[in-house]
C-alpha cells in the first residue's frame, strides 16, 4: 500500500500494528488530560494531540478508556450528543481524571 506524503513533504507516522503498541503511544496524552481535571471525550483528546487511529477504531478507543478507568486514572461522568464530528447523534462518553490522577497518585 503506497504512503501519501503530507502537505509539508514529510511522511506520516505508520499506524500501530497492534493494540498494545498503539495504547502505549497514546496513553501519556490521556494521562495528561486526566491530570487537568477537565471533562473530555476521546475524540477531543485525539484531535488536540494529533493522535493516530488505533488498529481497530470501533473497539480500541473504548478499550483504552476502560483501561484508564481500571487503572484509576479516569472515570466516566456522562454523555455528550454534540461532539461527534460525523453528524451521528449517538451518545459519546464523557470522562474526567480521578482525584488520584489529578494529584499525581495514578498514571
Amino acid at each position: 500500500m503506497p504512503v501519501q506524503p503530507q502537505l509539508d513533504g514529510t511522511l506520516p507516522e505508520p499506524p500501530a500494528s497492534n493494540y498494545r503498541a498503539w495504547a502505549d503511544l497514546v496513553w501519556p496524552a490521556f494521562v495528561d488530560v486526566c491530570r487537568t481535571g477537565r471533562r473530555w471525550t476521546c475524540y477531543e483528546v485525539a484531535k488536540d494531540n494529533d493522535l493516530p487511529e488505533p488498529p481497530n477504531p470501533k473497539a480500541d478507543w473504548g478499550n483504552l478508556v476502560q483501561a484508564l478507568a481500571r487503572h484509576g486514572v479516569a472515570e466516566h461522568c456522562g454523555f455528550d450528543r454534540s461532539s461527534r464530528p460525523t453528524g451521528e447523534h449517538s451518545a459519546v462518553g464523557v470522562w474526567r481524571g480521578t482525584r488520584a490522577a489529578q494529584t499525581g497518585r495514578a498514571a
